[in-house]
């Protein structure tokens, strides 16, 4: 019996310490699609005061894991890029958007859109993922 979305994003978030740390809340599994949330801490800023570009790109990252394994196939990433379009500070609470662009046998195209509390757009990023034959 296949993994439902849900079952597939519990198993692979108990088991990522990383994205734990983060502090990220799951707010909606599905297949091809994930809405996560967390809030910016003052242990995740940079130099400049502002978020660590690769703490919006890990929380991106995560959200293309959860949405890309959704399917019930194993997978995983193989190229992705972020802009980061506004600075985020302490106490913002970022929200992922994934949206499946493509999807075929062995590759599945995302784009996750990360927006602050008031809306704005603060990161774009773009994830390839390659599907395994194995399932979950």
């Amino acid at each position: 019996m296949r993994m439902s979305p849900k079952q597939i994003a519990a198993k692979m978030f108990e088991n990522d310490a990383f994205s734990q740390w983060l502090g990220i809340k799951r707010i909606k599994d599905g297949a091809g699609i994930s809405v996560l949330e967390m809030t910016v801490r003052k242990e995740m800023l940079n130099g400049f005061d502002i978020l660590h570009g690769g703490i919006t790109y890990s929380l991106a990252d995560s959200a293309l894991a959860f949405a890309a394994n959704g399917h019930g196939i194993k997978s995983v990433s193989v190229e992705t890029s972020i802009s980061h379009t506004a600075p985020c500070k302490t106490g913002d609470v970022l929200r992922t958007e994934t949206k499946e662009m493509s999807l075929s046998a062995k590759i599945g195209v995302y784009q996750v859109t990360i927006t602050n509390q008031e809306n704005t757009t603060v990161a774009l990023f773009k994830g390839t993922v390659y599907r395994t034959s194995k399932v979950w």
